[in-house]
């Protein structure tokens, strides 16, 4: 047997991603960078819910300590983790008035699946109409099959950004100013 090895300098430009159009990963760079805008939304919004529940004297001391790593989670955890964190303190909230929120949670929950898939696919040669299957499996084993192609990842990248929206939503609807904007609504501040 005679060993060989790659030789790069022959390699397309671009390799490996030389099959596909510029389009598609200008495409599936939008869309990507959108999931990472919502994933600092969530983290934004549990912000929100967590620096606005009101609380009784005597607890307000042990809730500022869990305050600090639960921030810090905001800032660091993955998507499917800030969605649970997002859930979790809506639902902590005494006064929160997030309509459907069920149905935002699932909407959350099937696109952190689509990230996924997006972020981590291995992507093949496309097809004559442009559509790529990416090489996807996830921790359940379940393999992804379907082809995707740029007006899919448009509409994934909408749909995105619609989620957002409705997690920003979440909080302006409660009156206050979503953190980070100069929107309408009462500015969160912190005192202790």
């Amino acid at each position: 047997m005679t060993a060989r090895i790659v030789n790069v300098d022959a390699l397309p430009i671009g390799f490996p991603t030389h099959c596909h159009s510029p389009a598609f990963w200008e495409q599936l760079g939008r869309t990507v960078a959108t999931f990472g805008f919502l994933e600092e939304i969530l983290g934004k919004a549990v912000f929100s819910f967590t620096a606005t529940r009101r609380y009784e004297q005597a607890e307000v001391d042990a809730a500022f300590k869990e305050w600090l790593p639960t921030l810090q989670k905001a800032l660091t955890n993955p998507l499917g983790s800030l969605i649970a964190q997002y859930e979790r303190a809506v639902r902590d909230h005494p006064e929160a008035t997030v309509e459907d929120l069920d149905e935002l949670l699932h909407l959350l929950r099937q696109a952190a699946k689509q990230r996924n898939v997006l972020c981590h696919g291995s992507w093949s040669t496309p097809d004559a109409n442009g559509a790529s299957m990416p090489l996807f499996v996830d921790q359940k084993q379940n393999v992804f099959d379907m082809r995707i192609d740029c007006a899919y990842l448009e509409q994934v990248q909408r749909h995105v950004a619609e989620i957002s929206c409705a997690v920003i939503s979440s909080v302006t609807h409660m009156g206050w100013q979503f953190p980070g904007s100069e929107g309408p609504g009462v500015p969160i501040t912190i005192s202790q």
